[in-house]
């Protein structure tokens, strides 16, 4: 294997690591929140992570490597956070979607780095492709946050 190959390999897998977390994080949002509409729209994110991570997935398959199949330890610990702050907010819609925002910061970040990678034409296609739905994601939370905040 290549070292341009290697190196796109961890690229992704640190991509997929963001989407796990994307995943699990919106599960967890989408069962504190009580709004239907809400937790349908959360649970529809959670199901896009992991789309997005299968994807890679496949991807590092193809390049002969070992892809990532979990959650990063940032993760964990930023949905420990949320958990905590729900009890102490009482499942708040207003701070579980800033939790969600926050999230999204992250994953723009990862997939802002990923595009600065020297990755094949093909693959920086998808990556692209997934980071443009990461930005709508991000939007669409932080314009339900605003309007959580302005309701309150």
């Amino acid at each position: 294997m290549t070292s341009a190959a290697k190196e796109t390999i961890k690229v992704l897998n640190d991509l997929i690591e963001t989407c796990k977390d994307g995943e699990k994080g919106f599960k967890v949002c989408a069962d504190d929140v009580k709004r239907p509409e809400l937790k349908a729209l959360l649970s529809d994110h959670a199901m896009e992570c992991g789309k997005a991570a299968t994807e890679l997935q496949g991807i590092v398959v193809r390049l002969g490597g070992d892809p990532e199949d979990d959650t990063s330890l940032a993760g964990d610990m930023h949905r420990r956070w949320v958990d905590l702050k729900s009890m102490i907010s009482g499942k708040d819609e207003k701070a579980i979607l800033n939790e969600c925002e926050r999230g999204e910061d992250v994953a723009k970040k990862s997939y802002k780095e990923a595009l600065e990678a020297d990755l094949p034409a093909d693959v920086r296609q998808v990556v692209e492709r997934q980071y443009q739905g990461v930005l709508r994601n991000h939007d669409q939370i932080k314009a339900l946050r605003d309007a959580e905040r302005a309701r309150s």
